[in-house]
Parts: structure tokens; C-alpha cells; sequence
């Protein structure tokens, strides 16, 4: 009896070996493929801002190539699992398992240990590692790639809080300025004061903000005074930032998961129209490592079985699936951010119908 679970424990630690020696022997190539093609790509923007090999690194490589790990995992755990697993198949290294007294599910185990590390090591990418590399990836693409690109967003209306409304009729994302500013404060539905400036910039050493050539006026039932202030300046705090007036589609991957929550609460107010966005990234970064679960599944029911060809047909079947896994994740993201689907369905639904593939296809595997 000692003697089959000593067994069974080496059996345990040559799937969990393989399964994770060829998850990231096949991450690094296909990382390495990636940026070799990025680089040829991106090759004229290094050299037009006179970039050297170690500003390269450090100020784009070190941000996107934690992001093409990230977005590739999924992919790559699929391809790892149903290589070896076929492999094992293939050289009948399965049916003595089975054959042993060792059940099909006793057999998953250690499949699902290395999925969970897997998970484990996603999850914290996805909340306190990514959040900061995004912001070297996207600096870099915004201002340098994208340099072309509209940076100025235009007739912005938003809620600061209950009692008051601001407006923007264009802000600069590049220097934090903006113009032809106007705030109204309101006591329930009467109007209480009302600013206007011609200008309004970002101070990131004070982080408040500065009016150039403004306006006041306060509003006692019938009695009104007037503060006119031309050609000068006066600082003022609100509860906004710069961020709130992006004219850029990638900001909200760059913020940080209390940066995200506090987004989330003033977008509650404010309701300008991007708490789908909001709500689909807090999601995503918490529910997409569990896809590490769901692929390994199906991976080992599609390759545990010998079958003609070899390796060749389950890998084939797996790249497949996989990429239309991801094909589906963005089809569910497109229809959350323009389509009205709830941002949490979105998320959870790619997950969810490739779990109950996974556990048809467990029923129909060898056991």
C-alpha cells in the first residue's frame, strides 16, 4: 500500500513538472516570437525619438511584455496541457495510471494543483503587478506610438458631486490644461454660485487646480455678487483629476485596484457613461485567472485518450478551441462596453460555457 501512493506521488510531481516546465518553456517563445515581430514594428518610433537599447527596456519592454505574458497565459496553458498530456497518451503512459487503481479523477489532481498555481500567479499579476507595468506600456504608446492620435477631449459634462456640475469645452491630455471652464453648485434645484474661467491646469506638485481668468458669482435669492478676476490666477480643489478627462481607451488597465474602486464610487455620481469600462476591468482581473481551471479541464479531457496521428489532431483541436476562448472574451467585452450586457455576465460568461464544455467533455474521456 506504501509502496502504490509513493508511486502515485511521483506520478503526481512528473505531471505537475511537465505540465509547468512546458507552460513556460512554450510562454518563452511565444514572448520571445511576439517581440521580435513588436520590435521590427515599433523599430522606427525607437529610432526617431533616438532611443537607446537600455530606454527601449525600460520604457516600453518592461511594461508590455508583462502585458503579452498576461494576455497569452490562457492560450498557453491550453497548448501546455493537451502537448503533454497527448504526449503521455501517445506513449501509453495513461492506461498504466489508470489501469493501476488510480481513478480519472484521483488522476486530475495534480493537473489542477499546477492550474491552481497558475491562477495563483495570475491573480496577483492581475492586481498589483500589471496595473503598474500598463502605465510604462501605455506612456509609451500615447505619447510616442499614438503621438498622432486625438489627445484632446471635447464638451465635457460631468457631475462632480450631488450638488455640483462642471463643464469643459476642451481638455488638453498632454499638458492638463483645459478651457472655457465652468462650475454650477446648486442647493436642491436652486443655483446657488457659478464659476467660469478661461482656463483651468492641472497642479501635479500641489495637486490642485489653477484658474487663470475667472469669474464668480454667488446667488442669495434676489441678491447676486460678482468677483471678476481678469489676468489672474487662484487655486481651488475638487474632486476631480486630470485621468477623469482622458481622451485615451487605455487608462483604466493602467490604475491601480484602490485607484479602480475609488473611479467606480465617483462614476456612481457622476454617471458619465464609462462605469461598463470601469466595472469590466475590476471584474476581469479577479475573475479571468480562473480560466487556468477551465482550459486545464477541458485540455486533459480532449488529449487524455490515444488516438491516430499522434499529438497532431488533440493540439490542433486545443489551438482551436483556444483561440476561439479569446475570440469569445472579446466578443463578451465589445458587447459589455458598447452592447449594454452587464459588465460581471460578460466576464463570467466565456468562463462559464467553456467550464460546461469541459464537463461534457470529462464525461466522454477514457476513464
Amino acid at each position: 500500500m506504501n509502496f502504490i501512493r509513493q508511486r502515485i506521488k511521483i506520478i503526481d510531481g512528473y505531471i505537475i513538472g511537465k505540465y509547468l516546465g512546458t507552460f513556460v518553456y512554450t510562454l518563452v517563445i511565444f514572448v520571445v516570437i511576439i517581440v521580435i515581430f513588436d520590435l521590427s514594428e515599433k523599430l522606427d518610433d525607437f529610432l526617431e525619438n533616438n532611443m537607446s537599447i537600455w530606454q527601449t527596456i525600460s520604457q516600453y519592454y518592461a511594461g508590455s511584455i508583462p502585458f503579452y505574458v498576461n494576455m497569452l497565459s490562457p492560450l498557453i496553458n491550453f497548448i501546455a496541457v493537451i502537448f503533454f498530456t497527448a504526449k503521455m497518451a501517445d506513449q501509453t503512459e495513461i492506461v498504466p495510471i489508470l489501469s493501476g487503481g488510480v481513478s480519472f479523477n484521483r488522476f486530475l489532481r495534480p493537473y489542477f494543483i499546477s492550474a491552481f498555481i497558475i491562477f495563483s500567479l495570475n491573480l496577483l499579476s492581475n492586481l498589483y503587478v500589471l496595473p503598474y507595468t500598463n502605465r510604462i506600456k501605455n506612456k509609451f504608446e500615447n505619447e510616442v506610438v499614438n503621438k498622432n492620435d486625438p489627445y484632446i477631449k471635447t464638451n465635457i459634462h460631468m457631475k462632480v458631486d450631488s450638488n455640483t456640475y462642471i463643464f469643459i469645452d476642451n481638455f488638453d491630455n498632454k499638458t492638463n490644461i483645459g478651457y472655457r471652464f465652468s462650475l454650477d453648485k446648486f442647493k436642491g434645484d436652486v443655483l446657488k454660485k457659478k464659476l467660469m474661467a478661461e482656463q483651468i491646469t492641472w497642479d501635479s506638485v500641489k495637486r490642485t487646480w489653477k484658474l487663470s481668468s475667472y469669474t464668480i458669482r454667488n446667488i442669495d435669492g434676489l441678491k447676486e455678487t460678482m468677483v471678476y478676476a481678469f489676468n489672474k490666477q487662484k487655486d481651488t480643489v475638487l474632486d476631480m483629476r486630470p485621468n477623469d478627462f482622458s481622451a485615451y481607451q487605455n487608462v483604466f488597465e493602467s490604475m491601480s485596484n484602490k485607484e479602480l474602486s475609488d473611479k467606480i464610487k465617483k462614476e456612481r455620481i457622476r454617471g458619465s457613461g464609462i462605469m461598463s469600462d470601469l466595472l469590466f476591468e475590476q471584474y476581469k482581473r479577479w475573475l479571468q485567472p480562473l480560466s487556468a481551471f477551465v482550459l486545464t479541464l477541458i485540455g486533459v479531457a480532449l488529449s487524455s485518450r490515444k488516438v491516430r496521428g499522434g499529438v497532431g489532431l488533440p493540439l490542433g483541436i486545443g489551438i482551436i478551441l483556444s483561440f476561439a476562448y479569446i475570440v469569445l472574451t472579446q466578443f463578451a467585452k465589445m458587447f459589455s462596453t458598447k452592447g449594454g450586457l452587464p459588465p460581471l455576465a460578460a466576464t463570467i460568461l466565456p468562463t462559464l460555457f467553456f467550464g460546461l464544455l469541459g464537463l461534457y467533455l470529462l464525461r466522454k474521456a477514457p476513464k
